[in-house]
């Protein structure tokens, strides 16, 4: 196989401006397609569509008329009054009115000051209307004192000290949320006063942090660029042999990206982190090939036979590099993530590619620029880095038993403190600490119940089974078990609605702040809300047949494992508390689909991860064509890994979507390191030398070669 594959260098060397010229015109073919992109930032992509949980979500947003929403706070704390001022209840007023103007905005189901609903039964007449209205007269006092005892208003639309307040902004796309919140945010500069205003929720932070990483893609992908290229040109001071590299880097890079969006997908947030993962590891064996010619060169010999003595030595390393490289991201495929999967598959596509043209264009590059280079001779063995490098390798033969003590010593510790990893997540912490998103996310946090939302839907099988007491008063008593959790700011619910009507009803009498007893009366109840109000806001809690009922939750973060607490209380609750009929469960919501696509991604990962390296050993195995020397070539790897994940475990950092992302790039990496040390120490051993000097001739260009990949790395 070598012989045969070693032909296509051998037709580079021949032919080298044909093999150019052909390369550039399929680079030009793949860069065709580019224009055709198509940029996803929804992580609900992150589910596949027939997702059993996104499939729920959607069911639930359609039955219950519910939006994904940006949230608005307004905080006043330079007074006792708070927000609760005439001109700042006008400027809030005029806000409202212009953001259900916006493009893309639910404008009938904004909640607000302005357009959310306060009950009320003075004179015996239940009345059904927001407590502020556009050009009437304000009276700051009464609508603090209605809004503060509605508990459908407190929490929620107001904060118990009543220094703020705010608006939720539902909107048709989540892909629409970044360009509504700049929009909103120019509304905002418009009216302002004193008082601050923050701009929030989980779609805006996703849309935005999707947004705000492609724009740091189109950055810190030529910066990578930058700096491998100036990185190398420190290491081999040619301009020429750098370039070489880097065209196959960008080349490589090209053929990706093109071929993945001329395939029809769409350029998630995953896919656009390909170019930099793929950069670095497209310029590992032209650094290799590099660093050989450069030292083996001479004008006697000539290029074409420096080149194939050099392709001979280093092609079986350089192939199955790219494979085992190639391998360790294509098991990314085995996740149920698909844009991880796309992802995975095309760094593999396209770190093949680049090991096709490190093989054709990089000895068709050198054949016609080589002799007009200036390839100064050094006499490494008396370079104050070369006297480093023997002296390390001194050191691991004089040293080697502790040396393997610590690497032992090192991988026990690392695999204890894995057991202090927490699997979480946060969209909102993927920002620094100093953004706006991340700012507004904590001060509506520390004043309400939470901007978090999750949807619990409870299916009573029959038509009105939410108008029996009994049913109706376990959906109350599960809200209130719920509201006891520290990780849960407040609950809203159909009883709630009931309970307001009974106490206004009733002309505030605190006897009555109950659910009424039966049946009927919660009927009567439920259709005067209907009669008097907007039935359409009701049915955002409750189906109009009355069999399901949708219990909103607030969580005060949005954290995987604060989520899962919620679910997993509600699970133990209705076991030990069984409802009195049957009552079915389910979940939705922005914070539970996170939650449930963030772990299968962090599982998925792990899974991939170890199935990538079991597939490398077996690589290696073949490879050398011996388990000992397979199982030595992946002990740097899986010393590496398991090092990293114990690091993560004992600082404390969660194990969250970008490192396990960043865990594939060392599982793609590492094992080229391993391959050419171990390759090149076989390679000496076979030929006969003794371990001293092997020693000292792997720790010469070999060891140069990898830590000069390392860097770039």
């Amino acid at each position: 196989m070598k012989k045969r594959l070693l032909k296509i260098v051998e037709l580079a060397t021949d032919y080298p401006k044909a093999v150019m010229a052909l390369c550039v015109i399929l680079t030009v073919v793949f860069a065709l397609q580019i224009p055709k992109i198509r940029i996803d930032t929804d992580p609900e992509n992150m589910l596949s569509p027939d997702e059993p949980v996104r499939v729920q979500h959607t069911e639930t947003k359609k039955e219950f008329s519910l939006y994904d929403v940006i949230v608005v706070g307004i905080l006043d704390e330079s007074t006792e009054e708070g927000v609760f001022k005439k001109e700042t209840l006008e400027r809030i007023a005029r806000i409202t009115e212009e953001i259900q103007r916006i493009d893309g905005v639910v404008g009938d189901d904004i909640l607000s000051l302005l357009t959310t609903d306060d009950i009320d039964a003075a004179g015996g007449m239940l009345t059904i209307k927001p407590l502020l209205e556009a050009g009437a007269e304000v009276d700051p006092e009464w609508v603090k004192e209605r809004a503060l005892k509605n508990p459908l208003l407190k929490g929620v639309i107001v904060s118990e000290d009543g220094k703020l307040t705010s608006i939720y902004v539902p909107i048709e796309r989540k892909d629409q949320s970044y360009r509504i919140s700049r929009e909103i945010g120019s509304i905002i500069d418009k009216y302002k006063g004193t008082e601050e205003y923050h701009i929030t929720g989980l779609p805006v932070a996703e849309d935005t942090f999707g947004v705000e990483m492609f724009k740091e893609m189109t950055i810190s992908a030529p910066l990578a660029g930058l700096l491998i290229f100036l990185l190398m040109l420190f290491f081999f001071r040619s301009v020429v042999r750098v370039t070489s590299a880097m065209i196959v880097a960008l080349m490589s890079v090209i053929w990706a990206m093109g071929l993945l969006i001329g395939t029809g997908f769409t350029v998630h947030i995953m896919s656009s982190m390909i170019p930099v993962f793929l950069m670095p590891i497209a310029v590992v064996d032209s650094i290799h090939i590099l660093s050989e010619f450069h030292d083996r060169y001479s004008p006697d010999k000539g290029v074409k036979a420096t080149l194939l003595e050099v392709m001979d030595e280093l092609f079986i390393p350089m192939l199955f590099t790219s494979i085992t490289s190639a391998a360790g991201f294509l098991s990314l495929i085995t996740t149920p993530i698909p844009p991880v999967r796309v992802f995975g598959a095309f760094v593999a596509f396209g770190i093949l590619v680049a090991w096709l043209l490190t093989i054709t264009f990089i000895p068709a590059w050198l054949m016609l620029t080589a002799k007009k280079m200036r390839l100064k001779k050094t006499e490494h063995a008396t370079s104050s880095f070369n006297g480093i490098l023997q002296s390390a390798g001194r050191f691991t033969i004089r040293y080697s038993r502790p040396i393997i003590a610590g690497a032992v010593v090192v991988f026990l510790a690392s695999i204890y403190f894995i057991t202090f990893t927490v699997v979480n997540d946060n969209p909102v912490k993927w920002f620094a600490e100093g953004h706006p998103i991340r700012v507004a996310d904590k001060v509506l946090n520390k004043h309400f119940g939470g901007t978090y939302m999750a949807y619990l839907v409870l299916d009573g099988k029959k038509e009105g089974a939410f108008k029996d007491p009994e049913v109706m008063g376990y959906l109350e008593r599960l809200s209130s078990e719920l509201n006891k959790l520290d990780v849960v700011g407040k609950t809203i619910s159909v009883a709630d609605v009931v309970k307001k009507i009974s106490f206004e009803l009733y002309e505030e009498d605190p006897a009555y702040n109950r659910l009424p007893d039966s049946a009927k009366k919660i009927s009567q109840y439920l259709f005067l809300y209907e009669m008097a109000g907007d039935p359409e806001d009701l049915f955002h809690l409750v189906t109009p047949s009355y069999s399901k009922a949708n219990l909103w939750v607030q969580l005060k973060s949005g954290d995987n494992m604060d989520m899962q607490k919620v679910v997993q209380f509600v699970e133990d609750y209705m076991k030990k508390n069984p409802p009195p009929e049957e009552l079915g469960h389910s979940w939705a919501g922005l914070t539970y689909l996170n939650m449930v696509w963030q772990e299968k991604m962090v599982s998925g990962m792990i899974k991939a991860l170890t199935g990538g390296a079991i597939t490398v050993l077996i690589m290696m195995v073949i490879l050398f064509r011996s388990v000992i020397w397979g199982l030595i070539a992946v002990v740097p790897l899986t010393l590496t890994i398991v090092f990293i994940y114990g690091l993560v475990g004992i600082t404390g950092k969660d194990y969250d979507m970008p490192i396990a992302v960043l865990s594939s790039l060392t599982l793609g990496v590492s094992v080229d390191f391993a391959i050419h040390f171990v390759g090149r120490t076989r390679e000496f051993r076979e030929a006969g030398y003794g371990w001293n000097e092997i020693v000292s001739r792997m720790f010469g260009e070999p060891v140069r070669a990898i830590i000069k990949n390392m860097f770039v790395v």
